[in-house]
């Protein structure tokens, strides 16, 4: 099974895996067969988050992003034609967030279950959801 990680939950297995809830912390510290995704738009929302200081990190940004992408089964998914295309098409309600609309299109387009917290993406139908 794929499941798609939202970038909060990355960037917590990082810096604060004790704020992943229980049920998605064993699936991917041990994702065994499933395969875990992260959507590139998570890279530039971790960077925007540090631009902003809304997160700190002690290591430059740029070696944290290359360690964390490194994480057993981790699968990059760019945003391709087809991704940017569905996040502009989902069916309503859904929000207006172009990062979530592109994490929600790329799991729709991989057939992935999203780990979240994000109770606006939770509360969306139109894709299964652990958190």
């Amino acid at each position: 099974m794929k499941y798609l990680l939202d970038t909060h939950i990355w960037i917590w297995w990082h810096n604060e895996p004790q704020k992943i809830p229980d049920s998605a912390f064993e699936l991917i510290r041990t994702p065994g067969e499933n395969e875990l995704l992260l959507s590139t738009i998570s890279l530039w929302e971790f960077c925007k988050l540090i631009e902003k200081s809304k997160i700190a990190i002690s290591c430059n940004p740029l070696d944290w992003l290359n360690k964390a992408i490194l994480m057993s089964s981790l699968r990059i998914v760019p945003i391709s034609v087809n991704i940017a295309y569905r996040s502009t098409i989902l069916s309503q309600p859904f929000h207006n967030d172009p990062a979530d609309q592109i994490i929600v299109a790329t799991a729709l387009e991989e057939s992935a279950t999203v780990i979240t917290s994000d109770r606006r993406i939770i509360n969306y139908e139109k894709i299964p959801t652990l958190s």
